[in-house]
């Protein structure tokens, strides 16, 4: 399906400068050329969530969410760029004023990956490995496996991470298979995770295609949308707005599409933990697609009533 737009300059598409926005962007501006006939040039915004990767300061106490997406919204809104590109992960889930969220193309598969040393799973690595992640939603799911395996912090581009394993400073780490796929590095997974083991980031593996609310351009793009990612990535982000409302537990969520009895239908399971992964609350719903809000919604609400707002680490509910 294409659609051809009356504008004659280029679109310019908003990125960061790693070799995963890149890709991630170019990917949308091939879909742009494609389906809108039209020419697109990729435009590098360094963020402060790159300076701070590069600078080696951790995020973990920062503001995480959204921490890459602050300089490429105020590019578009300022009208360096016309369209910025996004992991949807990143997104925080209020609205941002002036902005559209006007397309989420097809997802790639949204689960987590292990690459470690001598092609190793987590479950064939020694007790006192370690294991780098920067995601306090991974470092929960690991300890909560009781493999005995010591979680560590880390943090860079997946060049970095990798080559910490290579150097035998870690003996492995998780990071979205997503990521690696689109980089044509998933040939150095040694593990995909299973989501029981490992539940998702909610949007993890999906892009996110961000306009200016008043640009014509915004019906255009919609053409880029893919009707099933956007339904499961809205179940999943607001099972993440709503326990994010009473809860500061890491969170994991992932919604798959599919046959129940009436037809097509979202299947959304999530996970809130103590940090410690010692104490969790897991739940599943389905529901229909056109209402993958309402699912994700009423999904966290019986999660918290269930007391996922309460958990805190066990050495917190020792001193207590």
């Amino acid at each position: 399906m294409s659609r051809t737009t009356s504008r004659t300059e280029p679109i310019k598409v908003g990125t960061r400068r790693s070799l995963l926005a890149t890709t991630q962007a170019g990917h949308v501006a091939d879909l742009i050329r494609e389906r809108l006939q039209v020419e697109v040039e990729l435009v590098e915004i360094t963020t402060d969530g790159d300076r701070s990767q590069a600078a080696g300061t951790p995020l973990a106490g920062s503001s995480a969410t959204g921490v890459f997406v602050g300089a490429l919204r105020e590019a578009l809104l300022d009208g360096r760029v016309d369209v910025a590109v996004h992991s949807l992960k990143d997104l925080p889930t209020q609205p941002a004023d002036g902005i559209t969220l006007v397309a989420v193309p097809t997802r790639e598969d949204p689960r987590d990956a292990v690459v470690a040393r001598d092609g190793l799973t987590l479950g064939e690595l020694p007790q006192g490995s370690r294991i780098g992640t920067g995601s306090p939603r991974r470092l929960a799911q690991l300890q909560a496996l009781g493999l005995g395996l010591e979680v560590v912090g880390v943090r860079g581009n997946v060049d970095t991470r990798i080559g910490k394993v290579r150097d035998g400073e870690l003996d492995g780490v998780v990071l979205a298979r997503a990521g690696l796929a689109r980089i044509d590095r998933l040939e150095e997974a040694t593990e995909v995770l299973d989501p029981l083991q490992m539940l998702p980031a909610p949007g993890q593996g999906a892009l996110a295609v961000e306009c200016r609310s008043d640009d014509a351009l915004a019906d255009a793009l919609a053409v880029l949308d893919d009707a099933r990612s956007r339904a499961a990535v809205e179940a999943e982000r607001s099972v993440l707005a709503t326990l994010e409302g009473g809860c500061s537990a890491p969170i994991g969520a992932l919604a798959d599409v599919v046959e129940g009895e009436d037809g097509e239908e979202l299947w959304v399971r999530a996970v809130a933990l103590s940090p410690d992964g010692s104490l969790s609350v897991r739940m599943s719903a389905s529901g229909d697609l056109a209402d993958a809000a309402g699912v994700g919604e009423r999904l966290a609400s019986e999660m918290l009533a269930d007391g996922a707002g309460q958990l805190t680490s066990s050495a917190e509910v020792q001193n207590a």
